[in-house]
């Protein structure tokens, strides 16, 4: 056994030292205390790490259980009898619909009969189970199909809210009791033609394809035209904002002198990070709109404001990843010949380049979320109802963002909207994942060893 001498304070008989054999294998209490005290930290990091694991999955939950039910929808399939004399009378008459509107009350009576399921209501009431926009999706299907007229047609029309609410167990018979579309006995006559197949729930695709509804045609609300609305603008904060950053960032860190001046760009380059979004979302409303007179609400205006709020993002984490590579790469290509220039581009650029991809994929997602800017400078929900034309209109005609969308749902009262906010959450979570996983299979790909 190996053993040591510790020398203690003299004792009060002998006025002498006092010598202690101890063994390196026995803990002393200061050794134990240390041992406790780093015992304690660890679990202090676990309970850390739970507790964050704790409120993302709670996060998550709340996400997906209050949003996955927005992408199924209630449908009712009506067999539609398109004579042409009628189809002739409602598009000669001043409000089309209603022509339509009829033509849906004779084909609701006549499939109920079919079905056997009897019913007092008059047809004007049993069309409240339909969407306002079901005599419109006939029209249209008309006008793009007039080889179908005389024909019978089964259309699967949009239930509307209040019944998709009651089959999702968000509208209740109880909260029916005084509104004024809906009542008991709806849902009883709901209940009959679920059994006999003719109301069912199916996947809502025209919820990513679509466009924004009114406020009386929430079932028809989708976020497909905002999506687009988005890629355009990320386009636009995508080819303005890397090759500035970069280039901005390769002269501060490689070729500026260090002095004053430059010390003043560097120190607002990082207070301009810290800067709330909503400023550039006025600097956009009075220097690009005001005095540019760019069209308002248009992507090509979010993207330029989006592309001023992420460029120090991009610059500072640029710096970081020129600063990562090692002085000696500096050194060797410019102790074989190569210019201050040839250096950089050819030695240094391609090292730091995951780090430079991997910031702008972040700040690129960051701005994807963004959505105080969007509001001031117009981009808000239900100002685009079709998709663009062209490339051109899809930068410069009147749209939406997601992130301005989902806050416009989360605005209204209908709770079908509330149900598609959260929809839109999902969507737009998708969005960033797939940018976040972009950016980590890009950073392995660049990335180097030195």
């Amino acid at each position: 056994m190996t053993e040591t001498a510790t020398t203690y304070p003299a004792g009060k008989e002998t006025g002498q030292a006092v010598r202690r054999k101890t063994s390196l294998l026995k803990t002393d209490a200061l050794t134990r205390r240390r041992n406790a005290a780093e015992s304690r930290f660890k679990v202090y990091g676990v309970l850390a790490i739970l507790i964050g694991l704790f409120f993302l999955v709670a996060l998550l939950y709340a996400i997906f259980s209050n949003g996955l039910t927005a992408f199924n929808q209630t449908f009712i399939s009506v067999p539609v009898t398109l004579d042409r004399e009628a189809v002739e009378k409602a598009e000669a008459s001043v409000v089309k619909t209603s022509g339509y509107n009829a033509m849906i009350d004779t084909a609701l009576v006549a499939e109920l009969d079919r079905a056997g399921i009897a019913t007092d209501m008059r047809p004007a009431d049993l069309r409240k189970m339909l969407s306002s926009g079901a005599a419109a999706q006939i029209r249209s299907f008309v006008l793009a199909n007039p080889g179908r007229i005389g024909q019978t047609v089964t259309f699967d029309l949009l239930a509307s809210s209040r019944v998709d609410g009651y089959l999702k167990g968000r509208v209740t018979r109880e909260a029916l009791v005084n509104d004024r579309n809906l009542d008991a006995a709806h849902l009883d006559l709901v209940d009959e033609m679920q059994t006999k197949g003719i109301v069912e729930k199916r996947f809502n695709v025209d919820f990513i394809t679509g466009s924004d509804a009114s406020d009386s045609r929430p079932e028809q609300a989708g976020i497909g035209v905002s999506m687009l609305g988005s890629l355009y603008m990320m386009l636009v904060v995508l080819f303005l904002s890397l090759p500035i950053g970069v280039a901005a960032s390769i002269y501060l860190e490689e070729f500026a002198p260090k002095n004053r001046l430059t010390d003043l760009i560097e120190v607002n380059i990082s207070n301009l990070a810290a800067v709330p979004s909503i400023v550039f979302g006025i600097l956009g409303l009075a220097a690009f709109i005001q005095f540019a007179h760019l069209p308002q609400s248009a992507p090509i205006v979010g993207g330029l404001v989006l592309t001023l709020m992420t460029l120090p993002t991009i610059i500072i984490s640029t710096r970081a990843s020129l600063k990562a590579v090692p002085p000696s790469i500096r050194d060797a290509a410019l102790g074989v010949g190569a210019s201050k220039m040839q250096s950089v581009f050819h030695h240094v650029l391609p090292l730091a380049m995951p780090g430079i991809l991997t910031g702008t994929i972040i700040g690129l997602a960051q701005a994807l979320g963004e959505t105080a800017p969007l509001l001031l400078i117009g981009m808000v929900g239900f100002i685009a109802s079709n998709y663009p034309s062209g490339i051109a209109s899809g930068f410069l005609d009147p749209n939406s963002a997601m992130p301005a969308q989902i806050y416009e749902w989360a605005k209204r009262a209908d709770p079908a909207f509330y149900e598609r906010a959260w929809g839109g959450i999902i969507v737009l979570l998708f969005f960033l994942m797939t940018m976040n996983i972009v950016a980590i299979i890009l950073r392995r790909r660049f990335e180097r060893r030195w």
